[in-house]
């Protein structure tokens, strides 16, 4: 996989990233498109005017970060539109990444307020807190601290192909 990548031009790379990048945006806005299509509507159910001042409070914080997550996460479209044919794509590129990572933050932030919502209104506080901190975590730990902690994974293995590949040619 290494060595194809080693063949690529700085185009062909803009572009593969830019495709992958795409891809995972794809994921990512599916997910934050359904949980803010829930928050749009949890008002108009029966049980919201039961929601205690903290309840709403809480929603109000998962619904705002959800409304900046579907921003951020669609907001590369709307960048790939204005520098279309334009020859940026390297542009396009790290601007796509800091807002697929920006929008990420705020689907966790808002993930996190919505399992803290609802915890809070069908258990008491002693559950819903320990369940939502225990949520924060196991997202942070997905999505932040395996991810960096791997940030390296095959790059031994390149060496050793790159390594392999100078011995066999000298």
């Amino acid at each position: 996989m290494a060595a194809s990548h080693n063949k690529e031009t700085e185009k062909q790379r803009w572009d593969r990233n830019f495709a992958d990048l795409l891809q995972e945006l794809r994921v990512a806005q599916t997910g934050v498109q359904i949980l803010f299509a829930f928050l749009l509507t949890l008002p108009f159910s029966n049980g919201f005017p039961k929601a205690t001042e903290f309840q709403k409070d809480v929603y109000i914080v998962a619904l705002i970060s959800a409304a900046f997550a579907t921003a951020m996460i669609i907001s590369p479209v709307a960048f790939h539109r204005a520098l279309f044919r334009q020859g940026r794509k390297p542009e396009l590129v790290r601007y796509a990444h800091r807002m697929a990572s920006g929008g990420l933050g705020f689907m966790l932030v808002s993930m996190v307020s919505s399992v803290l919502l609802i915890t809070d209104y069908v258990l008491d506080w002693k559950w819903a807190v320990p369940l939502t901190v225990i949520t924060g975590l196991w997202f942070l730990s997905l999505w932040a601290i395996l991810p960096f902690a791997h940030r390296n994974w095959g790059e031994d293995e390149e060496d050793a192909e790159a390594n392999e590949s100078a011995d066999r040619d000298s």
